[in-house]
């Protein structure tokens, strides 16, 4: 009898072992507790210390500027805990974006001064773009006796070397020009080019005065050029002509959680030819400028005999969030020489401290964060030497490409 009710009690033992018996709720509470207090202390030890990138960006900075009241610390930043709040919603206003090719910002109302009629049409046998000048209308008086002496010149950017120039119309404000010139072009490059009529007042004696100017970005604006187009434009009144640098297109995204912004140069179009070859060897230069002192610089690779080069390069600049709305970024476009010096084809600027669409990219950047906003920008005169933060003759010239 011992023996069996030894052998039962064992089985019994062996099956409460086998199952899992009911925790008691003060216990679960406490578990609880300690599960909760140890997954705050993994969260705390995986947050990012402050990043050691931008404590080189402070040592940059100006001595001038109070650099021991910024905080770089990742708990000051007011980003991590309004992206945790809102996940999973949608936000519609991220989806009224402009295209990525976005070709620019709506331009302001010009002041116009008369009309000009020309036409277009295109030679495939002598490969040329041929333009006539046909007439004006209302054009504006430049001299005292209450009349002008117009004439027109014609370019087809960017190549300046060749240009042409219709006769001079004495005392007439509605001239009859029916004059024809030809510009040899591939036709494959006319998409590339501009062309650009500046209407003159003649004068005898004193520097001939511009009345206005007519620039055709898009040849193809009425048709394919197989057949003799006729145009009316509006004369855009100016003083001097307009010095077509070209225009570069390029992105901004900043993440203010890494504090790290990425400027991606993507390409540049029109480019003012500034060898004897009618070309260029175009490279990006990209200054990070703060209170008008440069404190890095960044370059891309040099594209070799092309005035419309392609470049897809990010260039990555480490700005904590407190110090965004102090900086800004110099774009410089520039040519290599292999002999001379380098020289600027022309320069863009974005930033708080910017003018224009240099401003709005910027501030389009900060309002829509860790998305890409990508637009095209005119290029501008370099002031030379003499400018604010520019030192162009202290920053050594990227490599020339191999030639294969």
């Amino acid at each position: 009898m011992n023996g069996k009710s030894s052998v039962k009690i064992l089985e019994a033992a062996m099956k409460i072992s086998q199952t899992s018996p009911d925790i008691p709720a003060d216990v679960q509470t406490t578990l609880k507790e300690k599960l909760s207090q140890q997954a705050k202390i993994q969260r705390q030890t995986t947050e990012p210390t402050s990043s050691s990138r931008h404590n080189s960006f402070r040592r940059h900075l100006p001595r001038q500027m109070n650099v021991t009241s910024f905080d770089f610390s990742v708990d000051a930043m007011p980003f991590r805990q309004s992206s945790t709040v809102s996940i999973g919603r949608i936000k519609p206003e991220l989806y009224k974006q402009k295209s990525v090719d976005s070709e620019g910002e709506p331009k302001e109302p010009v002041e116009t001064c008369g009309k000009l009629s020309f036409s277009l049409r295109y030679d495939y046998e002598e490969q040329a773009l041929v333009v006539s000048i046909l007439k004006a209308l209302d054009l504006p008086a430049k001299d005292f006796t209450g009349t002008s002496d117009p004439y027109v010149k014609i370019y087809l950017l960017p190549e300046r070397k060749k240009k042409f120039q219709t006769r001079v119309h004495r005392k007439n404000l509605n001239p009859t020009f029916d004059e024809t010139f030809c510009f040899p072009v591939v036709y494959d490059e006319l998409c590339n080019r501009k062309l650009h009529l500046s209407v003159y007042d003649f004068d005898r004696f004193t520097s001939h005065d511009m009345i206005g100017e007519v620039v055709v970005d898009n040849l193809f604006e009425l048709s394919d050029l197989s057949r003799e187009a006729v145009v009316w434009k509006d004369i855009h009144t100016a003083t001097t002509e307009t010095v077509d640098l070209g225009e570069i297109m390029y992105s901004l995204c900043y993440l203010p959680t890494a504090g790290r912004m990425t400027l991606t140069v993507i390409k540049c179009r029109n480019l003012k030819a500034m060898d004897i070859t009618g070309s260029s060897d175009p490279y990006v230069k990209v200054h990070l400028i703060c209170d008008g002192r440069r404190l890095k610089k960044r370059k891309t690779t040099t594209k070799k005999s092309t005035l419309n080069p392609v470049y897809n390069e990010a260039i990555i600049f480490d700005i904590p969030p407190e110090n965004v709305e102090q900086v800004s970024l110099s774009i410089m476009v520039m040519d290599y020489d292999r002999v001379g010096h380098n020289e600027v084809i022309g320069v863009c600027r974005t930033g708080p401290d910017a003018e224009g669409l240099g401003r709005d990219h910027w501030n389009e950047m900060l309002a829509y964060p860790r998305k890409p906003i990508t637009h095209w920008h005119t290029l501008g005169e370099w002031a030379g030497r003499g400018a604010s933060f520019e030192s162009h003759g202290s920053c050594s010239s990227p490599k020339p490409p191999q030639t294969p």
